[in-house]
C-alpha cells in the first residue's frame, strides 16, 4: 500500500520537476515566462498526437518538447525581438496554449495510447519502501539526470555563469561582450522544451489519453516552484515531490471518503503554494537569491 502511495507521488512530481527546471533555467537569464501552462498543453496534444500516429510513446516524447520549443519562441519573438511586458505575454502565451491545444487535441478525444514502459532497475529495485524509486519509466529518470546536469552547468561551468551573469545584470554582461539577447533565447527555448517534455509526461505516463485543460494548474505550480526553491536545481525536486504528495493526498482523500468537502480537497495543492510563498516572501529569504534584472527588459546598444 505505502510503495503504491509513494510510487504515485513520484510519477506525480516528474512533470513539475521538468517544468520547473526548465524555468528556473529562463529564470536565471533574466526573463520571466508566465506561460508555461500553455507550452505544456501544447506539448501534451503533440506527444498525444504523435504517439497515436507512429505507435512509439518515445516519438511522442520528442514532438512534445519540440512542441514546447516552438510555443517558447512565440513567447521569445514578442519579449525578446519586440521588448513587449514579459508577464503580459507569458499571460497571453498560457490563453493561447490553452486554446489552440484544445482545438487540435479535439478529434483525439476519447483516444487512447500505450505510454512509457517501466524501467526496473536490477536488485535496487527490489528493495523495501523505496525500492519503487528504481521502477520508474525513462522520463522520471531522465528528469533526474536533467537536474544534476543543470546544476552543474549553472555552477561549474563558463557557460552557466555568462547565464546567471544575464539576470543579474545584463548591462554589464553586454558591455563584457556577451549577446544577452542571444543568450535568453536559448534560455527560453530550452524552457520550452522542458515544459513541452512536462506536458508530454501527462498523456504517456499518467493518464493514456487527451484531455482539454489536462495540465490542471501544474504549469503555476511549477513556476511557485522555482521560487520555492530559491533558483537552485535541486530544491525543485524536493518541493515537487511535496506538491506531488499534497496532490494525491488530495485524491487519496476523495477516494476514501473524508468527511471533507471534495472541493476543498482539490484546492489543496494551489492553498499550499499560496501558503508556501507566502511565507517565503513574509521572510525574505528569496529576496537576494532571485536574479536580479529578472523580468526586466534588454534594450541592446552599440
Amino acid at each position: 500500500m505505502y510503495e503504491e502511495l509513494l510510487l504515485t507521488i513520484l510519477l506525480t512530481s516528474v512533470p513539475l520537476v521538468l517544468a520547473a527546471t526548465g524555468e528556473l533555467v529562463a529564470e536565471k537569464s533574466g526573463v520571466l515566462n508566465l506561460g508555461v501552462e500553455g507550452m505544456m498543453l501544447m506539448g501534451a496534444v503533440a506527444a498525444f498526437g504523435a504517439a497515436l500516429t507512429f505507435g512509439n510513446p518515445y516519438v511522442g516524447m520528442i514532438a512534445g518538447g519540440l512542441s514546447g520549443m516552438v510555443t517558447a519562441a512565440v513567447f521569445g519573438l514578442f519579449a525578446l525581438g519586440l521588448a513587449t511586458n514579459q508577464v503580459a505575454t507569458g499571460l497571453a502565451l498560457t490563453i493561447f496554449g490553452t486554446g489552440l491545444s484544445g482545438l487540435i487535441g479535439a478529434p483525439l478525444v476519447g483516444k487512447a495510447i500505450d505510454g512509457l514502459a517501466v524501467i526496473e532497475i536490477p536488485v535496487l529495485s527490489s528493495l523495501p519502501l523505496i525500492g519503487v524509486a528504481f521502477q520508474l519509466d525513462f522520463m522520471a529518470y531522465l528528469s533526474i539526470a536533467i537536474v544534476a546536469l543543470v546544476s552543474y552547468l549553472l555552477t561549474k561551468t563558463r557557460a552557466g555563469l555568462i547565464l546567471r551573469a544575464t539576470g543579474i545584470n545584463h548591462d554589464s554582461a553586454h558591455a563584457l561582450g556577451y549577446n544577452v539577447l542571444a543568450v535568453r533565447w536559448m534560455a527560453v527555448l530550452f524552457g520550452g522544451f522542458m515544459a513541452g517534455l512536462a506536458g508530454a509526461y501527462l498523456p504517456l505516463v499518467l493518464t493514456p489519453h487527451w484531455a482539454e485543460g489536462m495540465t490542471a494548474g501544474r504549469g503555476w505550480i511549477a513556476l511557485a516552484l522555482v521560487v520555492f526553491a530559491s533558483w537552485m536545481p535541486w530544491r525543485v525536486v524536493i518541493g515537487a515531490i511535496l506538491f506531488g504528495g499534497i496532490t494525491i493526498m488530495q485524491l487519496a482523500g476523495q477516494a476514501r471518503g473524508w468527511s471533507i468537502q471534495p472541493q476543498f480537497l482539490s484546492m489543496l495543492p494551489y492553498l499550499a503554494t499560496i501558503i508556501v510563498l507566502v511565507s517565503i516572501s513574509r521572510r525574505g529569504g528569496v529576496l537576494h537569491k532571485a536574479p536580479a534584472h529578472l523580468g526586466r527588459i534588454f534594450y541592446p546598444t552599440r
